[in-house]
């Protein structure tokens, strides 16, 4: 008799066009509103139909924000689920789907998924079938799930939202049947502080930081990840107040976004590796006019198109150099959906006081998971503007001793506010006066100093009396702290950056305290380690490096700091 206590892992597989994402977004919604702490995670092709995808839900009573590789119940809509996901299946896997499809390779709880979507009123419905069904083994109300379908095809017609409602009474059916005839129990309390929070996945987490940092335009050319980031916006401008440009290119839209904050709005480039090689020009040319610009970069594994729908943190070195000549940005890399929505918000603030480029480092993994986090609190993230009413005398790049000139825009007072792509003096009149370059330069690079008094700390898990650091950054937060909790070390610590550049100036503090470090990254060649051996003169010798396209989970995790750290467990 399989029962599952307090916490299950549900994986779903389906070639692409099958409705895998469909099932994983109403099941969120569900397992949210039903009181649960949920959350989801999905890899999948870079095709249109065909392939072989899945997402994988986490549903328990304590906070779940990172993915595994044990797979309690398994629900294949197709043969090559199976293959594709055989090295996550164990025996104790519950495997249920339809046994004519699949084949005898695995023992199998047949459920004719095509066949009940027949009796529904089409085949496609075999989604809302499999849905209900999931429902009806966890004993979901029936009215909620009911309810929940008619607003998600309100925009269908009647006979549409009428199929679905029978198809999710069959699921419903079945799933309550074999729950019973298996005496498979699922145990799981619901947790009454879900209902106050709220379910996003990263992209949205950015897309709404970023409004909250008073961001009122957007320009982008679609791209994945970053898509996702774009559209939340989009969908939402008009009540939001947005502008929002689809751009016929990256280049279009980097400079698009250049010339809205010249004018004085605060301005979003969301885009991936590919696109932003071509907006490395737009990024020197933000340096050279000491205009803010904020980009958000959604990672992927490169090179070229690489694999355009997996994930990786390789882009770190580019966003550190991209752009000819010398001039500073700020590197930020949220690792919780929580640190998405206010590092999006301080992006703008950073951007706007410093003059300069921030980039927002995430990657396809994070932009794409869901789960359940308590609300932002609004009233810590207000819009900070520094900008100036200009006299007549107005000089754009006047020298100051911190480097940060006061910025006007045109039409806000008396002055002229000239900006130039070429050297220039300090009314912003193109100079190859050698000594005023020579200033300017200067001038420019002095701005790294206000970045580092603004730079955020890194955060350390694990108390101060540690003898181990492991070090991670951006996206690899959830799943290393999982890892940690679950193995209790000894004397080991956990030691996550959110700002990648420039560095906090106690960061060499925090790594000369251990005895023993150890790096982990999604690239091949520990980038985020070389960096802090450039700035600190630290090598980091342990390493675990994943980039096969795949987030870690905590199994893996858990495994490599085992191996690492022998004899430290208690």
């Amino acid at each position: 008799m399989p029962t599952f206590n307090r916490e299950i892992s549900l994986t779903l597989g389906g070639e692409a066009g099958q409705g895998i994402q469909t099932i994983e977004y109403l099941l969120v919604n569900l397992f949210k509103a039903a009181g649960y702490q949920v959350y989801a995670t999905k890899e999948y092709m870079s095709r249109v139909r065909g392939g072989s995808n899945s997402t994988t839900l986490r549903v328990g009573e304590k906070t779940l924000a990172a993915p595994c590789d044990r797979i309690d119940l398994l629900i294949p809509l197709d043969k090559d689920s199976l293959s594709h996901l055989k090295n996550r299946i164990s025996p104790q896997t519950l495997i249920i789907g339809d046994k004519t499809l699949l084949g005898e390779d695995y023992p199998v709880i047949d459920v004719p998924w095509g066949k009940l979507a027949s009796q529904a009123g089409a085949g496609i419905l075999a989604n809302t079938v499999a849905t209900a069904f999931i429902c009806g083994m966890m004993e979901l109300n029936e009215d909620l799930l009911n309810k929940f379908l008619a607003a998600y095809f309100d925009r269908k017609t009647p006979e549409i939202v009428e199929q679905n409602l029978n198809a999710a009474k069959i699921g419903l059916e079945w799933g309550h049947k074999i729950a019973s005839e298996r005496e498979i129990k699922i145990v799981i309390q619901p947790q009454p502080q879900v209902k106050g929070q709220i379910l996003l996945n990263g992209a949205e987490a950015i897309a709404l930081g970023a409004v909250a940092g008073g961001c009122n335009f957007v320009s982008a050319y679609p791209m994945t990840p970053s898509t996702g980031i774009f559209t939340t916006l989009a969908q939402n401008a008009e009540k939001l107040g947005l502008a929002v440009e689809q751009a016929e290119d990256e280049i279009s839209a980097v400079n698009m976004a250049l010339g809205a904050w010249y004018a004085g709005a605060r301005a979003l480039v969301p885009t991936s590796g590919g696109g932003f090689a071509l907006m490395v020009e737009g990024i020197s040319l933000s340096g050279m006019l000491e205009t803010p610009l904020v980009i958000s970069l959604g990672q992927r594994p490169g090179p070229a198109t690489g694999l355009p729908t997996r994930t990786e943190q390789a882009d770190l070195e580019f966003a550190l150099y991209a752009g000819h000549g010398e001039f500073p940005r700020i590197i930020l890399a949220p690792g919780t959906l929580q640190e998405a929505f206010t590092l999006s918000a301080k992006a703008f603030n950073l951007a706007d006081k410093c003059q300069s480029p921030v980039i927002i480092l995430s990657d396809q993994y994070f932009v794409d998971a869901y789960y359940n986090i308590e609300k932002p609190d609004l009233a810590q993230l207000k819009p900070e503007y520094h900008l100036i009413k200009t006299a007549s005398d107005y000089r754009r790049y006047a020298l100051t001793e911190d480097g940060l000139s006061p910025r006007g825009i045109p039409g806000y007072g008396e002055g002229l506010v000239c900006v130039d792509s070429d050297e220039h003096d300090e009314t912003g009149h193109i100079t190859e006066d050698m000594e005023v370059r020579s200033r300017m330069v200067e001038k420019r690079l002095k701005k790294l100093e206000a970045m580092k008094d603004e730079a955020i700390s890194p955060t350390l898990l694990g108390g101060d009396d540690y003898r181990n650091l492991v070090i991670a950054w951006g996206s690899n937060y959830q799943v290393v702290k999982e890892a940690l909790e679950g193995l209790n070390l000894k004397d080991t610590a956990f030691l996550h950056f959110s700002q990648l550049h420039p560095l906090h100036r106690e960061t060499a503090k925090f790594l000369s305290k251990a005895k023993k470090l150890i790096l982990l990254e999604n690239n091949a060649t520990g980038q985020f380690g070389k960096l802090l051996q450039l700035e600190t003169g630290i090598k980091i010798e342990n390493r675990i490096l994943k980039y096969n396209g795949l987030p870690f989970t905590v199994e893996e995790v858990t495994e490599s700091l085992k191996s690492l750290l022998e004899g430290g467990l208690e």
